[in-house]
């Protein structure tokens, strides 16, 4: 990222028995010592990172454990996320997510990500699950 002096910040988490809380918790603190980050951009960003974690719990781990972590940077220009995990490999591509009919129970996640959110990509590490997310800072 560019821009000025980047804040790192970091969490480690396992489903089971961690969930999505622990996000939510994170990024607390996230906010709570990076004060001139936008409701706008926090908003963005926690829902994209917390739909993210919450579609790598459900499908990498396949009702396995799965081990996680999420690295957050904070700079003058923007927010940057990476999201590792040990899961199954992941099946989609994120550039084609689109929101499914009205009617569907499923599917929203990543296109949901994709919406406020002005990159996503995921890869395949070796043996990991790589996504970054970034969002320019309004």
């Amino acid at each position: 990222m560019n821009g000025s002096a980047v804040a790192d910040h970091r969490l480690d988490f396992a489903s089971p028995p961690d969930d999505v809380t622990c996000v939510h918790e994170f990024l607390a603190g996230v906010w709570g010592s990076e004060p001139s980050v936008a409701a706008e951009d926090r908003m963005a960003f926690e829902l994209a990172l917390v739909e993210l974690a919450s579609n790598v719990v459900e499908h990498a781990g396949g009702g396995e454990r799965v081990a996680c972590s999420l690295s957050l940077a904070v700079s003058g220009d923007g927010l940057q996320a990476e999201l590792t995990d040990d899961g199954r490999p992941a099946s989609v591509d994120p550039s084609a997510a689109t929101l499914p009919d009205a009617a569907a129970e499923s599917g929203r996640g990543l296109a949901l990500v994709g919406m406020v959110v002005d990159e996503l990509r995921y890869e395949r590490d070796g043996d990991r699950n790589r996504w970054t997310v970034r969002r320019g800072r309004v």
